[in-house]
């Protein structure tokens, strides 16, 4: 049976962090969808056609990694998947204890759907989407945070451009 994993998230946008646990993950499974999650509650700097681009560009060479747009549970898309596993990275003890309680009602939702976690190495612990989209807002420096392709299509096109 082939080892599928659905790695959720926002990558709005993705950054080294995002890409490092993909490539870990491909070690452990088959498969790896990226989940790109719509949030209708929440306003995006990206679209999500464009973090979707980002990812194909990313892993166009790799095809066990699939990228995927989704609404609702994240449980319930990884059962229209096929996936047996959600993947998901940890950068420190807060992470944990924000996805043990993500984890406790994923299981009563899916208890077929198991949960894997890889810790971020040292060079990527510290790269949250969210400190990246600081850094764009105040056109700061990008290199090491996200992939170097992006950096200029983010400062191209800005959206803290009128900031």
């Amino acid at each position: 049976m082939e080892r599928t994993a659905i790695f959720p998230g926002s990558f709005d946008p993705i950054t080294l962090g995002h890409v490092e646990i993909i490539r870990r993950g491909l070690l452990l499974f088959d498969r790896i969808v990226v989940g790109i999650g719509i949030n209708t509650q929440k306003v995006s700097m990206y679209p999500a056609a464009q973090r979707a681009a980002w990812l194909h560009t990313l892993f166009t060479n790799e095809p066990r990694v699939q990228v995927e747009t989704f609404q609702g549970l994240t449980v319930h898309f990884a059962r229209q998947q096929g996936a047996q596993f959600l993947l998901r990275g940890l950068r420190a003890a807060p992470d944990f204890e924000y996805e043990k309680n993500i984890d406790l009602l994923n299981q009563h939702l899916a208890e077929n759907i198991q949960t894997v976690y890889l810790i971020s190495s040292p060079p990527t612990a510290h790269i949250s989407s969210t400190l990246v989209r600081e850094v764009i807002r105040f056109h700061g420096n990008l290199q090491g945070l996200v992939p170097d392709f992006m950096i200029p299509e983010i400062y191209a096109d800005s959206p803290a451009s009128g900031a």
